[in-house]
């Protein structure tokens, strides 16, 4: 039997993390808590869960080092899985706290709905990934979520869902995967994609270096 891959999981201060621990244990991983940076940089699998603010996250990551580490693991084509706010803080800006840099890692800012739809969007909602997605597949997603990426940027793939105005609800891009929904709440879809992420990612890197070859 093979060793169960471990998983570091970022403590943001916000996340539900006992959810997101049961679900990478359903998906056959060992995962573990940490806000040492030296954790995530020697880890083979990280995961950025979050719920709550955009400032206040990205305070925590920039206060504990996580944030320039993040950015290492980016350069570095690393497996990577970002949750719910976590996806959110890939990107540049918020509209939720103007003013707070975010990693940066996408060159794009985060929006809020429209008023014309009731926030937080609470529940399940339909995931639809364009064609070359390696993990996603078309399926249902629990939300929860007041803000959302309106567009994805160059050499993500991007998954699409609307609530009021059509928003994008995962990327993908090599090992790297960003969900604004909960896979670890989204039933067998979710877990599957837990599971997907898990075993693909390895082969994801491995591609990456031999095409830079």
């Amino acid at each position: 039997m093979a060793e169960a891959p471990k998983v570091a999981v970022i403590r943001t201060g916000l996340a539900n993390l006992a959810s997101v621990l049961a679900g990478l244990r359903r998906a056959g991983a060992e995962p573990f808590v940490t806000e040492n940076p030296a954790d995530v940089q020697r880890t083979a699998y990280v995961v950025l869960p979050g719920v709550g603010a955009f400032g206040p996250a990205m305070e925590k990551l920039n206060g504990t080092g996580m944030a320039d580490v993040l950015r290492e693991r980016f350069e570095a084509g690393s497996p990577t899985l970002s949750v719910c706010l976590g996806l959110q803080l890939l990107h540049e800006a918020s509209d939720e706290n103007p003013g707070v840099a975010g990693l940066g890692i996408i060159p794009l800012s985060i929006r809020k709905f429209p008023d014309t739809v009731r926030i937080p969007q609470l529940g399940w909602n339909e995931v639809r990934p364009e064609s070359s997605a390696a993990y996603l597949q078309n399926g249902f997603a629990y939300f929860a979520n007041s803000y959302h990426a309106p567009a994805a940027a160059e050499g993500w793939t991007p998954a699409h869902t609307i609530y009021g105005v059509p928003f994008v609800s995962a990327i993908e891009r090599g090992a790297w995967l960003a969900c604004q929904f909960h896979p670890e709440l989204s039933g067998d879809w979710g877990l599957q994609l837990l599971k997907n992420w898990l075993s693909l990612a390895p082969s994801r890197v491995i591609a990456s270096e031999l095409k830079q070859c």
